[in-house]
């Protein structure tokens, strides 16, 4: 019997050994997985840091070369309006440039442009814009009263030429009288009569 129990405690403390060394190497190995957790976590995150930048840099640049592509289209086609009214119909195209000292316009002194066709004492102010919001509608109409009060000349219509308008910006524009050019198929039929009645 002595001998049976020595022999127990001998396996006992054998397997206890054991179990501690197992323990001790799961330990070990816990801490090592949590230790590549954290290092991979932490490379993660300078990657997806990485990538964020990576993407504010292309939007920044997208939306600038967006911003200049809107500014040579509006030239561009304002240019060639120009062109084509002057030299095939005999009408007058100018670009008004002003400035405003008292801030009526943007509230604050600015310079005012504005396109104006001209033809037999009828003045129309026109507005080429690559997008028109419902603040740039009250704009252009603070424009054309800015231009009427100063020079003391009645402008009988308001045009705004544009591929983009915010719905917003519509039921201003009509509330104000302001004809408006666009590629929406609803305003065809406005647009071609409007183009014939500049041309006659």
């Amino acid at each position: 019997w002595e001998e049976s129990q020595k022999r127990w405690e001998e396996t006992q403390a054998e397997w206890n050994r054991k179990w501690e060394e197992s323990q001790k190497r799961w330990e070990e190995t816990q801490a090592e997985w949590n230790r590549k957790w954290e290092e991979n976590q932490k490379t993660i995150n300078q990657i997806l840091l990485r990538l964020e930048k990576i993407d504010r840099r292309h939007l920044y640049t997208i939306g600038a070369l967006g911003a200049r592509w809107g500014l040579y289209s509006e030239e561009s086609f304002r240019n060639g309006l120009k062109a084509i009214i002057e030299e095939s119909f005999g009408i007058e195209v100018m670009r008004y440039i002003d400035y405003d000292h008292t801030g009526e316009v943007f509230g604050h002194p600015d310079q005012i442009e504005l396109d104006l066709i001209i033809r037999n004492g009828m003045v129309i102010a026109c507005e080429i814009k690559s997008s028109m919001s419902k603040s740039d509608m009250y704009t252009l109409w603070r424009k054309k009263e800015f231009y009427e009060r100063k020079h003391q000349r009645k402008v009988d219509r308001v045009i705004v030429i544009s591929p983009m308008v915010d719905p917003r910006a519509k039921p201003v524009a009509e509330k104000l009288g302001i004809e408006i050019y666009t590629h929406s198929d609803e305003f065809v039929e406005t647009e071609e009569k409007n183009i014939e009645d500049i041309t006659k």
